[in-house]
């Protein structure tokens, strides 16, 4: 099938589905490096009016396919076609306006999660302008739980992010409690670690673990080290939480990350089996980003909005408590300033919700792009407006172990006093009890609270 579109006395033509969704991309420098985007404003703008017009059943006919790809093949199995039924007779542009109407309520939303495809949620996001995107998702409630319950509306949660360089037991302690002390950590006490060896995951483990159970704290934690060392290491029942993951949207990206399809679904099963967890509860945690399928050349020739939202295929197939874009992370060779960081975060945040999933954002820069913290809190302050599930937070919004630039444990305290979003109940009834937020505060210092813990070496 070719489409085209008359504007400005210029008729535009794409050959593809494939090149009219990279050709309606807002502008982007991913896109403009891999030669996908449109030639300039004109065309872009005559993308997006014809991709508006085109009907959803498009993208189950002229699927965006990929030879071998087991990502392609899970989307295709995914599909739910009552779901899709109520807007089976949609164009991408009645669907946007279907989702603003008010009387459209979160609950229609979420019943139609499963017939959407990823390609159709990025085909609608690219036509929607900031306040669609935010008005769109704050309807939908993505509920999840484990010891904590993420994503009531109404909530904000946090990801207490205690990174070390060295990986030291003391030090990630250390920055963990200071996280506590500010009242972060609801959605997860998560450690990037610096090493990825199975003695070392099970050490941070067991560190997490003491902090959690001798502070008495109601959360879990997650070590983000690679999903195969965290096989290992729930061999050897290590207190393991969460498995986390980096995913992308092709077989050849996760290929890059050195994970496959089946190798998620043995860690499921492993962390299942732990019995760590109430009955019920979601025991996964992914991260995304646009461009990682694009910096591994295994987006074959799509946008890099689109390989961002077919992640979210495969996030989704393990119902997890936890995903979130670490929207510019990457680069700007990929988002290269403020305003394309705030763009595809929304972009991301909304297309997560819409397919079902628990979205929060890493809202944050590396810094050799042109944005700054006053874009992060620009950012921070629309997402929550938009019903974002979590945000990551560190000491002084400064990572010391990555070296990118994020949120602050005082950021979160920001949207706890100015929009009123509360983190998780139970968490929230625990800082009750601690005194954390009141001059009576239970932990009275960080060197106390470490006092009380009996670390590994």
């Amino acid at each position: 099938m070719k489409y085209f579109a008359d504007i400005g006395g210029q008729r535009f033509k794409w050959p593809s589905l494939k090149q009219l969704l990279a050709h309606a991309t807002p502008e982007r420098t991913g896109d403009q490096l891999a030669g996908l985007c449109a030639s300039g404003p004109v065309e872009r703008l005559a993308a997006q009016r014809c991709l508006a017009d085109v009907p959803l059943k498009a993208f189950l006919d002229d699927v965006l396919q990929v030879e071998d790809d087991d990502v392609t093949a899970l989307i295709m199995e995914q599909q739910d076609a009552s779901a899709f039924s109520p807007i089976a007779s949609l164009t991408v542009g009645a669907f946007r306006d279907w989702m603003l109407t008010p009387t459209t309520t979160g609950t229609d939303l979420t019943a139609i999660a499963w017939g959407v495809t990823p390609e159709m949620a990025a085909a609608v996001s690219k036509i929607m302008r900031a306040q669609d995107l935010i008005a769109v998702a704050a309807k939908i409630e993505v509920v999840t739980k484990f010891r904590s319950t993420i994503g009531l509306r109404g909530h904000l949660s946090t990801r207490n992010q205690p990174n070390h360089p060295a990986d030291d037991s003391r030090g990630i302690a250390l920055s963990a409690v200071d996280g506590l002390l500010m009242g972060t950590g609801d959605a997860v006490i998560g450690v990037n670690p610096a090493t990825d060896t199975v003695p070392d995951y099970i050490r941070i483990c067991e560190v997490l673990e003491l902090i959690r159970t001798q502070l008495d704290i109601p959360t879990q934690h997650c070590l983000l080290g690679h999903v195969s060392t965290a096989i290992k290491a729930m061999e050897q029942n290590a207190p393991v939480d969460l498995v986390f993951q980096s995913v992308a949207g092709s077989t050849k990206a996760n290929a890059g990350f050195g994970v496959t399809l089946p190798m998620l679904d043995e860690a499921y099963d492993a962390a299942y089996n732990l019995g760590r967890a109430p009955a019920g509860s979601n025991l996964m945690y992914f991260e995304t980003g646009q461009g990682a399928a694009l910096s591994a050349d295994a987006h074959h020739d799509m946008d890099q909005q689109t390989m961002e939202v077919r992640a979210y295929a495969v996030a989704r197939q393990y119902k997890p408590l936890l995903v979130n874009t670490v929207v510019g992370f990457i680069g700007p060779e990929y988002l290269a300033n403020g305003k394309q960081i705030i763009r595809a975060a929304l972009e991301d945040h909304f297309c997560g919700k819409l397919l079902g999933l628990p979205m929060g954002v890493d809202v944050c820069y590396t810094n050799h792009s042109y944005a700054d913290q006053e874009d992060m809190d620009v950012l921070l302050t629309v997402l929550s407006a938009a019903g974002v599930s979590f945000v990551i937070t560190v000491p002084g919004s400064d990572d010391i172990m990555l070296n990118y630039q994020t949120l602050s444990h005082h950021d979160a305290n920001y949207i706890r006093t100015t929009l009123q979003r509360p983190p998780a109940p139970e968490f929230a009834a625990w800082m009750d009890r601690m005194g954390i937020g009141t001059p009576d505060v239970r932990i009275p210092s960080i060197e106390n609270a470490l006092g009380q813990l009996r670390l590994p070496n």
